[in-house]
């Protein structure tokens, strides 16, 4: 294991904290199961040890079961184990992270609008953008898991 490079909340604790209100904003208003599954998500295709750990702890806390954070990785092949709320919320998760695979696809984009009000969709968008931010974070500092930042 790699040792931290810093504390990042102990030499940015402004930054940290309007990070942490900006997540806790977009999170409003959206299903709690949903939003662990897009965090854990996202933070997976980002290699962040430290948000993987602590949202599969959260999602958990929520209810999510042990099959479908098994299967997250792969969930568009897990068939119906996830709605279609979640699977627009997830491909839309996934393009919003991986910009480089062709930005956001229009089919991604409408899938998701077809199952999120847009107030629902805006705040989506923001918390897919919150978790990258943190994912980015925690990955420059090598914010292990388990501990806090």
């Amino acid at each position: 294991m790699t040792a931290p490079r810093m504390r990042f909340v102990q030499h940015a604790p402004d930054v940290y904290e309007a990070t942490l209100a900006l997540t806790q904003a977009a999170k409003k208003d959206l299903d709690p199961v949903l939003v662990e599954l897009v965090l854990l998500r996202a933070s997976q295709i980002n290699h962040c040890a430290f948000c993987i750990d602590m949202h599969a702890k959260d999602a958990r806390k929520a209810g999510e079961s042990e099959q479908r954070l098994d299967l997250l990785p792969a969930w568009e092949e897990a068939g119906a184990i996830y709605t279609e709320k979640e699977q627009a919320a997830l491909a839309l998760t996934e393009a919003v992270t991986v910009l480089t695979d062709g930005f956001v696809p229009d089919e991604v984009y409408e899938r998701a609008a077809a199952q999120f009000s847009e107030p629902e969709l805006a705040r989506l968008v923001s918390l897919i953008a919150t978790i990258n931010v943190w994912n980015r974070i925690n990955v420059a500092f090598r914010t292990p898991a388990g501990n806090m930042r």
